[in-house]
């Protein structure tokens, strides 16, 4: 089973919604890297014994489930578009900074461009 980056990011966005079992062994396999076997001997539910092939189960149905929050809902993907519009808008606003700074010193565009980087910055956050 290989390990997926996209995982991690929608267990992080949509782990409230699976049940307790289902996010602890993707945080466990994800984020922990542990083995399928190593969960299974390491179950805090009281179910030990349990088998490798049913502690896969319960992550490839959390998986299933994650992808299809995200494909319904897509939070994820517009966190991406905003944090990358905000990045843009970063950008853009050092451009008119140099600009200001090589052709006009110009103080309201650069209290402008500070105020810009702000609050793009915060909503980065």
């Amino acid at each position: 089973m290989a390990k997926n980056l996209d995982i991690t990011v929608y267990l992080d966005f949509y782990g409230e919604m699976l049940t307790d079992k289902q996010r602890e062994y993707l945080d466990y396999y994800y984020n922990d890297d542990l083995s399928l076997s190593e969960i299974a001997n390491n179950i805090p539910y009281g179910e030990k014994g349990r088998s490798r092939q049913a502690v896969r189960d319960v992550i490839k149905r959390a998986e299933g489930q994650l992808i299809e929050m995200e494909t319904k809902l897509g939070l994820v993907k517009r966190f991406m578009t905003v944090q990358e519009g905000l990045n843009e808008i970063i950008e853009c606003a050092e451009i008119i900074n140099k600009t200001n700074l090589n052709f006009g010193l110009s103080r309201e565009i650069n209290d402008a461009v500070i105020k810009i980087k702000a609050i793009a910055g915060n909503l980065a956050d």
